[in-house]
């Protein structure tokens, strides 16, 4: 098992059963030959508690459940939709989650795991509601609510965040080029991988003081899916049509 593989941003629902039928083709074709896999957040486009066993949700726990089975890691990282992913999600998938800004050795290649979403530092209105929704008091609340509820109200925020976000200028929902430089010197890495902006893109980055560095962008999974392939030859981005077989 000589490769890693990294994801971010399937926004699995069931109105797109597409998108978890290529995940189980992909954990399939995987298990046991990759040596780890990395989920960097937004797994689901929304996860409103560890306890809503639906179907759907009981088929993709499954599916990661016959991967580590077979040997390879698993780990997964909260995204800005799936923020109430516990535990019991972990380890019923037979995975370890991360927290956000974790620094991993990737066959070699140090390179610091982020969702995103705390890079977007000019979002001052976002970054507050990110704040107070990785409360753990505050999520201890929502998670005390009933299924249904958590449910409704998951729906308005999705809603609600579109809607913000027509308004919004390009740059203001994108990174903020000198927070990026902060935590890859905070960290010394020379290696940024992370999703959320739904940009997939090498960006080469400066350090300062002559040091230069990468930031990795995954790609969210519509028509096609994105991962990057990480061994000792390096990193490598990639995509693929949704109905094809990894």
């Amino acid at each position: 098992m000589s490769y890693s593989l990294l994801i971010s941003d399937l926004h699995l629902d069931p109105v797109r059963p597409e998108h978890l039928a290529a995940l189980e083709r992909l954990l399939a074709d995987q298990a046991g030959r990759a040596r780890a896999l990395y989920v960097l957040g937004d797994l689901f486009e929304a996860w409103i508690g560890d306890d809503d066993d639906s179907d759907f949700n009981r088929r993709a726990i499954a599916a990661f459940r016959a991967f580590s089975d077979a040997g390879s890691e698993l780990f997964f990282m909260h995204g800005n939709r799936d923020f109430l992913l516990g535990e019991r999600f972990a380890a019923d998938c037979g995975g370890t989650l991360l927290d956000e800004g974790t620094v991993v050795d990737l066959h070699g290649t140090p390179a610091l795991l982020m969702h995103g979403d705390s890079l977007c530092t000019e979002d001052q209105a976002y970054q507050q509601f990110r704040a107070m929704a990785r409360n753990p008091q505050w999520q201890q609340m929502m998670l005390a609510k009933p299924l249904e509820e958590r449910r409704a109200l998951a729906q308005g925020m999705r809603m609600q965040s579109q809607s913000n976000n027509a308004n919004k200028a390009e740059n203001i929902m994108d990174v903020t080029p000198a927070e990026v430089v902060r935590v890859m010197n905070e960290t010394g890495v020379r290696e940024l991988i992370h999703g959320h902006t739904h940009r997939p893109a090498v960006h080469d980055v400066d350090l300062g003081d002559g040091a230069t560095g990468r930031r990795w962008v995954l790609g969210d999974w519509g028509q096609q899916g994105w991962w990057i392939v990480a061994d000792g030859q390096g990193l490598r981005l990639e995509s693929w049509e949704i109905g094809e077989t990894r």
